[in-house]
């Protein structure tokens, strides 16, 4: 095993299988990648530029579309000149980086949507000491654990996936997705998938119980209090769906490199991708327009933006 020369260098040819038919591709993931960045800069701008905004949960929700609006930049444009131009190509130091910041900032997701939920908690359940406990000094002590806890976690993944030794050098994928780079070196990594596994514990099943419990006790809360519970049940509702929906695509998307099935390889690859870029073009939809406060600055904005570019318009020519 030691002779064996150990690949630096891959490419990337996920949905290869489609032959073809992959370049088609090119126009549904552009549509999607310009709705994504044309949504959360939208987003951004309205809660930065609006003072009125700058709540805690406004200022999450912001926090959120820069998120959403940095994790495509990673991948999608070298994936939609992949599909165009056949540029499938990557470096193993590339690849790793690639791979470190796309499952920290995916795994920054969920943990700002747990940020959400306690932002929530505070809100509904002890409104007398918001302000005191969503002071940026104490909520620091609730954001440092988890974001210590994504790093850790994830820089263990990249770490030990740099130190295989690849016998192979073609990514059955269009991102440097952990699994599909560990699944080409020689022999089976037992410690790779394990720890893996660990990695989806620990990060988005936790993360989901942790905002599962939070809001059995809002409910719990409002219930005794007797309060009008349809805009605490609205706004629980919607994040626990979305928690939902992006755990399910996530266990799919990992589990079906270590479940032997007949699955083919483009729906693996779709998942995977769908679990990284569906989020960042519906978060600012979910989080912001169905914000009543966003909703409102948002369509002020959209307003001032029409109203300017019609008296720039062409003036109409004297006969």
């Amino acid at each position: 095993m030691s002779n064996i020369s150990s690949y630096r260098h891959f490419l990337l040819d996920g949905f290869g299988d489609l032959g073809a038919l992959r370049s088609v591709l090119f126009l549904p993931f552009t549509a999607m990648f310009v709705v994504s960045l044309l949504a959360n800069s939208l987003l951004l701008y309205v809660v930065v530029s609006n003072r009125s905004l700058h709540s805690p949960m406004c200022i999450l929700i912001a926090a959120m579309a820069v998120v959403d609006l940095s994790l495509p930049l990673f991948f999608v444009p070298s994936m939609l000149l992949n599909f165009l131009l056949g540029w499938r190509s990557i470096s193993l130091s590339g690849c790793l980086l690639q791979m470190h910041l796309l499952h920290f900032l995916g795994a920054l997701q969920s943990t700002l949507l747990v940020w959400m939920a306690l932002d929530r908690y505070f809100a509904i359940c002890t409104p007398l000491s918001y302000h005191q406990r969503m002071a940026p000094q104490r909520f620091l002590w609730f954001v440092a654990p988890l974001v210590l806890r994504n790093g850790v976690i994830v820089s263990l993944l990249v770490g030990l996936a740099g130190t295989l030794t690849f016998c192979r050098n073609v990514i059955q994928h269009c991102f440097c997705e952990h699994m599909a780079l560990v699944e080409l070196s020689c022999g089976w990594p037992a410690v790779n998938s394990l720890l893996g596994l660990l990695a989806v514990v620990f990060i988005p099943v936790t993360d989901f119980l942790l905002i599962f419990a939070s809001y059995v006790l809002i409910f719990g809360s409002v219930l005794r209090s007797g309060q009008s519970s349809v805009r605490a049940l609205h706004t629980c509702v919607t994040h626990l769906l979305v928690m939902a929906v992006s755990l399910t695509v996530a266990l799919i998307a990992f589990l079906s490199y270590r479940v032997r099935t007949s699955l083919p390889a483009s729906i693996r690859v779709f998942f995977s991708t769908m679990y990284l870029l569906v989020p960042s073009c519906f978060n600012p939809i979910i989080y912001g327009i169905r914000t009543a406060e966003i909703r409102q600055h948002i369509l002020k904005t959209l307003r001032c933006c029409l109203r300017v570019r019609t008296k720039t318009g062409p003036e109409p020519t004297e006969p």
